[in-house]
């Protein structure tokens, strides 16, 4: 039986709502007041929003404390999120702070827990051509410099997902690295300082550090430059 994608398309499809489910594809949860001003709505507009948006289960809460924090319901939402990015218009730059921050999207950011941009593009390209990564599968050598790497290689195998699927990129319409193996490398990533959270939500940063481990260690020359 086909499966009734009507009620999901129509949450997504409501421009705020999208506003914030798009927030929350880089995989960090962010409180109601943050997601109402990234949407331009008003505390209650968001609120009804976030309670369809729970309901609808494609975002969930997170309790710290007192507080509330919310984020995408899980992987595949984001999945969706993205395949929905790659066929839509990008909204048109009005404002040098809109064209900075377009910048810093295309060169690195999360989807929602692995790396993308033009930093993912070439962490795969780079895998690929050293032969660290076959069809999908880690070589002897691709798990022995990614356990030098302290990327939890192990676990990423005991996952409840694909192990390294090609997930295509929605600004640089090429392959980044997903499912397991790219969560659990761009977490060492961020553990070692190759990366840090942008300004943004889904932005982050390619430190010196890690332009100069990922020329090193796998081959990508793209981000050799601040």
């Amino acid at each position: 039986m086909d499966a009734d994608i009507a009620p999901v398309a129509a949450l997504i499809a409501e421009p705020a709502r999208a506003a914030m489910l798009n927030a929350l594809v880089g995989g960090r949860a962010l409180a109601a007041g943050e997601l109402a001003r990234l949407a331009g709505v008003s505390a209650p507009t968001a609120s009804s929003h976030l309670a369809k948006l729970l309901d609808g289960g494609l975002v969930e809460v997170v309790r710290q404390g007192r507080h509330r924090y919310y984020r995408l319901a899980g992987h595949e939402i984001a999945e969706v999120l993205e395949t929905l990015s790659r066929i839509s218009n990008r909204p048109a730059v009005r404002s040098l702070k809109q064209s900075r921050e377009a910048r810093r999207l295309e060169e690195a950011r999360t989807c929602y827990d692995h790396l993308a941009g033009r930093a993912g593009v070439g962490l795969l390209d780079g895998m690929v051509a050293q032969g660290y990564l076959r069809g999908g599968e880690l070589s002897e050598r691709g798990e022995q410099v990614l356990t030098e790497l302290d990327v939890d290689v192990p676990g990423a195998r005991r996952a409840r997902r694909h192990f390294a699927p090609e997930c295509i990129d929605w600004t640089e319409r090429r392959a980044h690295l997903g499912g397991a193996l790219g969560a659990a490398l761009t977490r060492a990533m961020l553990a070692s300082g190759w990366i840090e959270p942008g300004s943004s939500p889904r932005a982050v940063v390619v430190t010196e550090r890690g332009r100069e481990g990922l020329a090193t260690w796998f081959a990508c020359k793209e981000l050799t430059s601040p």
